[in-house]
């Protein structure tokens, strides 16, 4: 595949990045990206990787723009509002890159669809809210040995972890199992910083950038967390854990399955 020379100019500070150059925005080019939520983690995930090339993303959100969530999901704006997300955030990944093809999906995903929905895609980014849809990602994800970027946020912190098979624990080894509904209270109820989502969605571009080219140390095995007010990252060691439900020696789940969810996070 020869390069145009209008992506030649677009592709400019990518190529001639040791690092990158044209092999690797070729990479980008041929890349396929699944996008899980288009909120405050997905949105300025889906703009990066829109904007390096990233040949095919998908989007899959079963919502509609709310005037409450453009405080951080900025691929939206004021006239998005009432719009569906998936629809606003093509429009505007587009817009930003014509190059690339944006699949979208609006769908709850759930146990049902999820395999179906990972099953062509090379990375995930779970840009979700609330822990049942994060295990079932995880879950689907290790099944499918799919790698995918875990994020979370709330108030003033952000925390992200990759999962690459073979290559490290997964979600469930770290959290085992999700808290109780209501006992943990999402970003609905306990308030985020708009700029948040764009430090850890970022960060979560960067990291399927980084396994698209084959450069780079990936957070397999580590947890990155971030606490905006001290202003500080930390990077913690994860171990394996040989007795995860998922990824374990003997596995005992073998299928992905929805776990019961708060009504409010099925909304937000």
């Amino acid at each position: 595949m020869a390069f145009t020379n209008e992506q030649l100019e677009r592709y400019s500070r990518h190529i001639i990045l040791s690092e990158v150059g044209v092999k690797g925005q070729k990479k980008l080019l041929n890349a396929k990206v699944l996008i899980i939520g288009a909120g405050g983690l997905g949105a300025p995930a889906a703009l990066y990787l829109a904007a390096a090339g990233v040949g095919t993303i998908g989007i899959a959100d079963a919502d509609e723009v709310d005037l409450s969530n453009l405080q951080r999901q900025v691929i939206h704006t004021t006239l998005d509002v009432g719009k569906a997300k998936i629809q606003s955030a093509r429009e505007t990944m587009e817009a930003i890159n014509p190059d690339i093809a944006v699949q979208t999906y609006r769908v709850f995903v759930d146990a049902n669809n999820i395999m179906d929905l990972i099953a062509d895609y090379d990375f995930i980014i779970d840009g979700t809210d609330n822990f049942p849809a994060k295990f079932l990602i995880n879950d689907a994800c290790v099944l499918a040995k799919k790698p995918f970027s875990h994020a979370g946020i709330i108030r003033f912190k952000g925390q992200l972890m990759t999962y690459v098979p073979g290559e490290g624990p997964c979600y469930r080894c770290v959290f085992k199992e999700p808290p109780p509904p209501d006992a943990v209270p999402t970003c609905k109820q306990a308030g985020v910083i708009g700029a948040m989502g764009g430090i850890i969605g970022s960060l979560q571009a960067m990291e399927a950038i980084k396994y698209m080219i084959g450069k780079g140390d990936l957070l397999t095995g580590y947890l990155l967390t971030y606490d905006a007010l001290k202003m500080d990252f930390r990077k913690i060691k994860l171990p394996v854990d040989k007795h995860c439900a998922v990824c374990g020696e003997h596995p005992a789940i073998l299928a992905p399955f929805d776990y019961e969810q708060a009504e409010c996070d099925l909304k937000k």
